[in-house]
């Protein structure tokens, strides 16, 4: 009987080893688990495999905790027998739900939570003796489980980038909510995962907006332009505005100015143009960016399928969808969103529709257009003068200037409910 006492110890013990081993196992930190092993860390090594073939853990586990749970109930309505006669099985049962409950399940479980990478780390060679030892069983009990969820229709394959993603987010968001982190760098670390589902037509300058000059202009007047403008970089045409025959670039300029000893007019700018570089507009930014990595550039211009100039792209407005607005002592001192007293805002035109939904917490749709003159432009189905108003979603946009057809600022009320931020 004292054999049988001690086994049924010995039995719950390596209960609560499988119970909180599961949970541990399930419970760690992929990221820290995956920086130990680059480390050197041999158990860090060792949880990355069992984590890699989840199912066969998980089903080794179980098949060792219910061997042990059915092997001590065994032995203690044995033990039990012996001592009380036929009401031993009842008295078993309550026993042993007791002691599995709380000491093989809900302590050993409750530890691992609290501590899942120091927990994973202690039992992962114990672990993998006891995957090796019972996966035969546990693969024979994946394969009649998958056959059976298929009996009822259920994919068994998933997205692994798509979930891995999710996980991700998640995970930021959380860390948000609990004030880990600051929502600024929420908002940061959720646009680099936004990179490819993003194009270059999204973000880039339209051809309205650039500063472009023409080829067949004085070096001179060239010269001036160059050096009054705040661009490094800037796109030559001849005859169209489409015919981009170059791009100038401030810096040549200087060591051409220098060669001819400051004179301008000795300059020859079809000798320092360089070759323009042209994207088409549904290329994402993540292949964007590591195409300026690899070209060692900053700066494409942006075609259409038909080969037409839309705008330009630069590294710069690709860092800016990730970090926010970059400002230098250069750039326009334009307030693109000023804070009105009534709690509305004055918005410029051509501010992206993600900007002010990323800047103010807003919830504007991204898909209907880019900026937020082609959203009012999307929702009026014309083109509305000062004072024409509409609502979107809940927010009233009203025309507070328009310059020929161009709505270059929209005053825009959120709905009551939402909390009014600073501009």
């Amino acid at each position: 009987m004292i054999g049988s006492i001690v086994g049924i110890g010995i039995l719950l013990i390596l209960s609560a080893f499988f119970s909180g081993s599961e949970t541990a196992l399930t419970a760690v930190s992929r990221a820290r688990i995956h920086h130990l092993q680059e480390e050197g860390n041999k158990r860090a090594r060792i949880v990355v495999r069992l984590i890699e073939r989840r199912e066969r853990l998980i089903g080794s586990m179980l098949v060792g905790n219910n061997i042990v749970n059915i092997f001590a109930s065994a032995l203690a309505t044995s033990v039990l027998i012996d001592l009380v006669g036929d009401g031993a099985v009842a008295i078993a049962t309550v026993i042993m739900t007791v002691l599995v409950i709380v000491f093989s399940e809900v302590l050993p479980k409750t530890y691992a939570i609290r501590h899942p990478d120091r927990a994973s780390l202690s039992v992962a060679p114990a672990v993998a003796f006891v995957v090796f030892v019972f996966s035969p069983i546990a693969i024979t009990v994946q394969f009649i489980v998958s056959r059976l969820l298929k009996l009822f229709g259920e994919r068994t394959d998933t997205n692994v980038h798509d979930a891995a993603e999710q996980e991700i987010r998640g995970t930021i968001s959380m860390h948000a909510e609990t004030g880990a982190v600051v929502e600024h760098e929420r908002d940061m670390l959720h646009s680099i995962l936004d990179l490819d589902r993003m194009t270059v037509g999204e973000i880039m300058t339209h051809r309205r907006r650039m500063l472009t000059l023409d080829a067949d202009l004085p070096a001179k007047v060239l010269v001036e332009r160059v050096m009054a403008s705040p661009y490094t970089r800037i796109p030559v045409w001849r005859s169209e505005l489409d015919n981009i025959v170059g791009v100038l670039h401030a810096k040549d300029v200087l060591r051409a100015l220098g060669t001819t000893r400051g004179n301008p007019e000795a300059v020859d700018i079809a000798a320092i143009v360089t070759k323009p570089w042209f994207v088409p507009e549904t290329t994402n930014l993540l292949e964007q960016m590591s195409a300026f990595r690899e070209r060692h550039a900053h700066f494409a211009l942006v075609v259409d399928e038909y080969g037409g100039l839309m705008g330009l792209v630069t590294l710069e407005d690709i860092l800016e969808e990730i970090v926010g607005e970059i400002t230098d002592e250069h750039d326009a001192k334009t307030r693109m969103i000023a804070a009105q007293p009534d709690g509305s805002y004055l918005v410029q035109g051509i501010l992206s529709v993600r900007d002010v939904n990323r800047r103010l917490g807003w919830d504007l749709d991204e898909d209907e257009a880019t900026t937020i003159a082609g959203l009012m432009l999307h929702h009026a189905q014309t083109i509305p003068n000062v004072g024409d108003r509409c609502e979107i979603d809940g927010f009233r946009f009203v025309v507070t200037t328009r310059q020929g057809n161009t709505l270059t600022q929209i005053r825009i009320a959120p709905p009551p409910d939402i909390t009014p931020r600073a501009g």
